[in-house]
């Protein structure tokens, strides 16, 4: 692996970490109280707005022309299936966090929209961990580097 890669690994790395945190922050808002009220709802949303940024960050990290699923598959065809669940992932969950925040701009009136909202919100959380480990396999497997949950 030459030098410029190996320092793009570790860019994907540290962004790995961050993302990692972000979903800590959604997950560790949905177990709030939702009696809570305003307050869970902020928490909320500042989690999925972190989570917007981090998931648009990772897409043009990793999905770059020459980028990490180009070269992985480029290196070890047999992980094109793999890397493509993984792209087409990354398109649902920006959709997914997207719908989310369109939720909290119309509002969520009642106990039962507050409840499929908190539910999808941990649909997505299971998800990407799901997503990260795949990753990470992905990630070994074409170039025998483990890159971490966190730092």
């Amino acid at each position: 692996m030459d030098a410029e890669f190996a320092a793009y690994l570790e860019r994907v790395r540290a962004h790995r970490a961050e993302l990692g945190e972000s979903m800590a922050a959604l997950d560790a808002a949905l177990a709030l109280p939702v009696g809570l009220g305003s307050l869970w709802r902020r928490r909320v949303r500042a989690a999925l707005t972190e989570l917007a940024h981090d998931l648009r960050d990772h897409r043009s990290l990793t999905e770059a022309e020459g980028g990490l699923y180009a070269d992985a598959v480029a290196r070890a065809p047999r992980l094109a299936s793999v890397a493509a669940v993984q792209l087409a992932e990354h398109g649902e969950f920006v959709e997914i966090v997207e719908r989310l925040l369109g939720e909290r701009e119309s509002g969520l009136d009642g106990a039962d929209s507050v409840a499929a909202h908190r539910e999808a919100a941990t649909d997505l959380v299971g998800r990407l961990v799901r997503h990260r480990q795949r990753g990470a396999d992905l990630i070994y497997e074409a170039y025998e580097v483990d890159i971490g949950g966190s730092d």
